[in-house]
């Protein structure tokens, strides 16, 4: 099993929101064959909490654009780790400092990731 072509679509879309934002190191993961609750996740860092903001607000208002509800949200305000849950997709938007500690490419690197087309 793979990743569907919605998640896949969400996934670009979200991506290039990160992008929009200048988010860094964006990759997403297909995760499908090992959880049942999402078909993939996306990983972007952002410098400060603004900028993590900013990338957050993008990827909602360009997911909403097409139709994607956020089903939970986590870590918002102070937080150096914002968790948005699509149901299809869950983005991960990771203060630099969080993201070199936690590595969750490391954790994940057995999935494959999604071509998301941003050149």
């Amino acid at each position: 099993m793979t990743a569907t072509d919605r998640a896949i679509e969400l996934t670009r879309a979200a991506a290039a929101a990160a992008a929009d934002k200048q988010a860094a190191d964006i990759i997403a993961f297909d995760v499908s064959e090992q959880l049942a609750i999402t078909d993939v996740f996306l990983l972007c860092s952002a410098s400060n909490q603004p900028q993590m903001n900013a990338v957050k607000d993008s990827i909602e208002e360009r997911l909403l654009e097409i139709g994607a509800k956020t089903i939970r949200r986590e870590g918002q305000r102070e937080s150096r780790w914002i968790l948005m849950d699509y149901g299809d997709i869950v983005v991960h938007v990771q203060h630099s400092e969080e993201r070199a500690f936690y590595a969750l490419e490391r954790l994940w690197s057995d999935c494959p990731t999604i071509d998301l087309k941003l050149s």
